[in-house]
């Protein structure tokens, strides 16, 4: 059965092997994922998912892109900032920060390298009938608050799956196309101890918030916990050029493995 670790530590071996950085990190639900892992209270997951980003920022041309993943910088600060860690844990956060806060190199685009944008594996972001958002959710401050939120999102019919960044204060809720992120704000705001903002980035690459209108907003309320969508409609079609290569061995493992990272992720999204 997979768990945390073993997702986030296979998917630094694939890292660890040049041909495969550049797939990776085009990938649009790869980043998300290990941006979230970067929350993670277990140390071992922690310093395997910065070992992943070590690799992948040894391709200069992924750096732009893995900086300006919403979150990225904000989650390796608090990372740096946070007690109790290793000397290790600490020290990999700040290198690989600094390599993202250098100037960027830049790379011309090409044809091939919007084709494979379009691969995803971690989190099914491009399905057509759900979108994920991000909100920032003021007195998110324990582990109390925390469950306030999770009874609320639980009740909003179109909820598909949420998670949380505690340091940061932050949800990444995936719901379904027709949902309004009013909504989302409107059960929120029902708790009566919690507001949320839409975290977005303007123009300049910078994170903002956007207020959202929570008043005189209906919210359709499931009955029980939201269904997840089907598999089969959740995983765009197959193309050749998506596979990502390890060794000749291994590379018939590695549509079966993806496939059970990305079940993984989207079956556990409740943490």
């Amino acid at each position: 059965m997979m768990d945390a670790l073993s997702v986030v530590s296979q998917l630094r071996d694939l890292a660890s092997e040049p041909q495969n950085r550049q797939v990776i990190v085009m990938d649009q639900g790869c980043l998300p994922g290990l941006v979230l892992f970067l929350d993670h209270q277990n140390p071992e997951v922690l310093f395997a998912t910065l070992q992943t980003l070590r690799y992948l920022a040894e391709l200069p041309p992924n750096i732009p892109t893995m900086k300006n993943e919403l979150g990225m910088m904000v989650s390796l600060e608090t990372l740096i900032g946070r007690e109790g860690l290793s000397v290790d844990i600490t020290a990999l956060a700040q290198e690989v920060f600094n390599i993202l806060s250098a100037p960027p190199i830049p790379v011309p685009r090409s044809p091939e390298r919007e084709k494979k944008k379009k691969s995803q594996f971690f989190i099914n972001s491009s399905n057509k009938k759900a979108k994920s958002v991000t909100l920032h959710i003021q007195g998110l401050d324990s582990t109390d608050q925390r469950s306030l939120c999770e009874e609320a999102l639980l009740k909003v019919r179109g909820v598909i799956s949420f998670t949380f960044q505690m340091a940061s204060k932050r949800c990444t809720v995936r719901i379904r196309s027709d949902l309004t992120t009013e909504s989302l704000a409107s059960a929120i705001a029902a708790t009566e101890v919690l507001s949320a903002q839409q975290v977005v980035k303007n123009e300049a690459g910078e994170e903002v918030f956007i207020p959202l209108n929570s008043s005189g907003v209906k919210v359709q309320q499931n009955s029980a916990l939201p269904d997840y969508l089907p598999e089969e409609e959740e995983s765009p079609e197959r193309e050749v050029d998506r596979a990502i290569s390890r060794t000749t061995a291994k590379e018939a493992s590695n549509g079966s493995w993806l496939n059970s990272a990305a079940s993984f992720l989207t079956k556990t999204f409740y943490w």
